[in-house]
């Protein structure tokens, strides 16, 4: 098995101040020793909050996370393919009267062009997307 996390899981780790090697290593403790990688996508989330934070020190520390983030993970880019995938579910969901967050489309469409499962502490819209599979944390 292999993952994409999502934001939520780097975001709520942040927040309790672990580094990047200790989400790591929750996550391997909670579901075993797999590959962890994430999509371009979560950089414009945490990059998002560092501008929004409320201190030098808050946002340093965002700044330093984010760096450890992609020295330690594979950042998979949105891909053509990744991003006519995610116009296809998101067509199709819309179809159905579905929408979802475009951030977590295109973080579920990089899981299914991969063949990863998303970790994610936030499942309302990825359950939504045919053939993911979601593993909560």
């Amino acid at each position: 098995m292999a993952l994409i996390l999502d934001s939520s899981v780097l975001i709520a780790g942040e927040r309790r101040r672990e580094t990047v090697t200790q989400v790591i290593k929750r996550i391997s403790a909670s579901l075993g020793d797999i590959e962890s990688a994430i999509s371009v996508v979560s950089i414009t989330d945490l990059t998002h909050g560092i501008y929004r934070a409320k201190t030098d020190l808050d946002r340093l520390r965002r700044t330093a996370f984010v760096n450890e983030l992609v020295l330690n993970l594979i950042v998979h880019p949105v891909s053509l393919d990744i991003a006519t995938r995610a116009g296809r579910i998101e067509g199709e969901l819309a179809a159905n009267g579905i929408s979802i967050d475009f951030p977590d489309l295109l973080i579920g469409a990089t899981a299914l062009h991969l063949g990863f499962d998303v970790a994610t502490s936030n499942t309302k819209h990825f359950k939504l997307i045919p053939g993911l599979n979601v593993i909560t944390l």
